[in-house]
């Protein structure tokens, strides 16, 4: 039998099969690959805002948040640009070149002499994230084929997430002990020679994408534009579901890039060490990222929708615990961690998997891309939001605004998305 000639030369001749158990090699290896995505930038959770405040001086808190800011833009940009990108290189491509970006990283951070360069910093990694976190999102649904897609990507962002907060959870440990720089900056190396290494073993997937293609039950009409401009405008505002998806979506990742600046100001604030923030700002993405094996299968059962509306409410109700319990700090933290890791955990997969139902798989990685767009320009909207009403009104009523927006975008999901896939 002849190889597909969209199969590496490298690889097997055996037939293409898509599935979990078919593919679970190279799924299994995607899956570290992210574990390293996600301990990248969990370097940050914990010491970055610190740095800001304690080495660098910084006195405005808008200040301080402009590294999220920076990266959350980018990141998103690079989201969007990695699915039209997908049309002219393949995915293990983009995702190799992803790790070359990330190289710089845990350096500049552990080193960086003001605070120009942790910003400059942040660029790099949004870059490193919005190409290596999509190309391991887009190849495992790739491989799974439509039946798993809530398990697969909650497989995947339960690694990444795993990760992160596992990262955050050392970092605060290796800070009190070894100081805000460089060491826990360093262990970010680790990831990226890791990461590199497999992405470059790892297959590409373009033959699973062209099986599917094959023997999808519905065609694209000739008249209709596959291409990035017109998968944006239905992905962002035309098509009633995508569009509840992608504000969810942003929302979800506001509150991510709010409470990344926030909490640890806001626990310092009131006596929390290095340890006890570091346990706080792990425990959440541990939760959210070890949650979601369970929610993503749970979507693949019961819809969407449910786990989407379900886990935006939990989320605001986390954020108005953490202010009624702040008296007693740490249990306030603790609390307020595990009502937004397990809301965070029910959205992420079902988002995702939501957007990957109603796109057709000739544009699906560019309407991926923009819900990722749209989520991660919420990195840069919690920021900003964070930044300008804590220098205004103080950090309580920031949380109080999350909490308001978290359960206005509960509602307005509930509202538009529909299980009812529509190509």
């Amino acid at each position: 039998m002849n190889t597909p000639p969209t199969v590496e030369a490298s690889a097997a001749p055996a037939p293409v099969r898509l599935g979990l158990r078919e593919n679970w090699l190279q799924f299994t290896l995607l899956v570290v690959v992210n574990t390293c995505v996600g301990g990248l930038v969990g370097l940050e959770r914990t010491t970055v805002p610190l740095i800001g405040t304690g080495v660098f001086h910084l006195t405005s808190d808008l200040a301080v948040f402009s590294f999220i800011i920076a990266f959350g833009m980018t990141k998103a940009f690079t989201n969007i640009a990695a699915g039209a990108l997908t049309a002219r290189f393949r995915r293990k491509q983009l995702l190799v070149a992803g790790w070359l970006i990330g190289i710089p990283v845990p350096f500049a951070l552990a080193w960086a002499p003001s605070w120009g360069w942790i910003v400059a910093a942040n660029v790099l990694l949004g870059v490193n994230q919005g190409l290596t976190w999509s190309m391991t999102v887009n190849m495992k649904i790739d491989l799974v084929g439509p039946a798993r897609r809530g398990l697969a990507t909650g497989l995947n962002e339960a690694a990444g997430y795993a990760a992160v907060g596992a990262t955050a959870l050392l970092t605060g440990y290796l800070a009190t002990s070894y100081g805000l720089r460089p060491a826990p900056e360093l262990i970010g190396v680790v990831f990226v020679v890791a990461g590199l290494a497999l992405s470059v073993v790892v297959r590409d997937t373009a033959a699973h994408v062209a099986l599917e293609l094959s023997q999808h039950p519905t065609l694209v009409p000739a008249e209709r534009n596959t291409g990035l401009a017109q998968a944006f405008a239905r992905a962002s505002w035309r098509h009633r579901s995508l569009r509840g998806a992608s504000q969810a979506g942003l929302i979800n990742n506001l509150n991510d890039g709010l409470t990344w600046g926030v909490f640890p100001l806001l626990f310092t604030d009131h006596g929390l060490g290095l340890a006890a923030v570091g346990l706080i700002k792990g425990l959440y993405p541990l939760l959210w990222g070890f949650g979601q094996i369970a929610t993503g299968h749970y979507a693949d059962r019961v819809g969407r929708k449910p786990l989407i509306v379900t886990g935006m409410l939990v989320q605001a109700a986390g954020f108005v615990l953490a202010l009624a319990l702040l008296p007693r700090p740490l249990l306030a933290g603790i609390v307020s961690a595990v009502f937004l890791g397990i809301g965070t955990a029910m959205v992420y997969p079902a988002l995702i998997a939501s957007v990957s139902d109603h796109a057709h798989p000739t544009w699906r990685a560019n309407a991926l891309g923009t819900y990722r767009f749209w989520r991660d320009v919420g990195y840069a909207a919690g920021a900003l939001v964070a930044g300008v009403l804590s220098d205004a009104v103080g950090l309580n009523a920031t949380v109080i605004a999350a909490a308001g927006l978290t359960a206005a975008s509960g509602l307005l999901a509930a509202r538009w998305i529909t299980d009812r896939p529509a190509h």
